[in-house]
């Protein structure tokens, strides 16, 4: 696993962060000190999609980047269903096909390239997965994009949603933000690369406030919502059709 060096040296010019060959070959180590407890949101997801996954049924996995989820959840979950991972980055999908070939995947599964901003084709789907994807959809999009999920979820289906998301109070927000980079400090990231991240996320990832994921999840018409997991200003919900 190549580490993540990206922001390491000062940059004249910040672009906006987007999922270039140059993300997608750190991805995973930017992941694993990035985002806290990872690998446990990662073995708690499953779990949940365990119970929820229907034999002869899609599982879906939107904004599967590297396919560390799919793994996951091709190795924990038994009987014929099949593995469905959407992603917009043609590099990342490069690097999904690649990592699954290694392991190797021997289950039924399809990749494909779609921009989640238009929508997406969910049919027959027992459990949809969303692991940092929402917060990367422009917010005019997102009640759309919930739409068209719960339509392609069978009843009694499920979508488990892991975000990045603001304090409920501008206090506590300020707080959590400073944590989050306390620990980013601990996992060894640099004043200089927090600092040049933070700036290029800024138009790009744009978090809502918990409450309000779950009012759009309602509103959708989700029946059931709640929160499996949360760490400051990260989150794990899980709603059901």
């Amino acid at each position: 696993m190549s580490k993540d060096e990206i922001f390491r040296e000062n940059l004249t010019t910040i672009a906006d962060f987007n999922f270039g060959k140059k993300v997608v070959s750190v991805f995973d180590d930017m992941l694993d000190r990035s985002v806290p407890f990872y690998q446990e949101i990662q073995r708690m997801l499953v779990e949940m999609a365990s119970e929820f996954a229907v034999e002869g049924t899609n599982i879906y996995d939107l904004g599967c980047s590297t396919g560390t989820t799919l793994l996951n959840l091709g190795q924990n979950i038994p009987g014929k269903v099949k593995f469905i991972g959407i992603d917009y980055s043609e590099d990342m999908l490069a690097r999904c096909k690649q990592k699954l070939a290694e392991h190797p995947f021997s289950r039924e599964h399809e990749l494909t390239r779609a921009d989640l901003n238009q929508g997406v084709h969910i049919e027959n789907a027992s459990v949809v997965v969303m692991v940092l994807t929402l917060q990367f959809i422009r917010p005019l999009n997102r009640d759309t994009l919930i739409g068209s999920i719960l339509r392609g979820l069978n009843e009694n289906g499920c979508l488990i949603l892991v975000e990045k998301v603001l304090g409920e109070d501008s206090l506590f927000n300020r707080l959590f933000i400073k944590y989050y980079y306390d620990f980013k400090r601990r996992n060894g990231y640099s004043e200089l690369e927090i600092a040049q991240k933070r700036e290029a996320l800024e138009n790009v990832l744009i978090p809502y406030k918990l409450l309000e994921n779950r009012e759009l999840l309602i509103k959708e018409g989700f029946r059931y919502c709640d929160v499996f997991f949360k760490w400051y200003n990260f989150c794990g919900m899980i709603a059901v059709k």
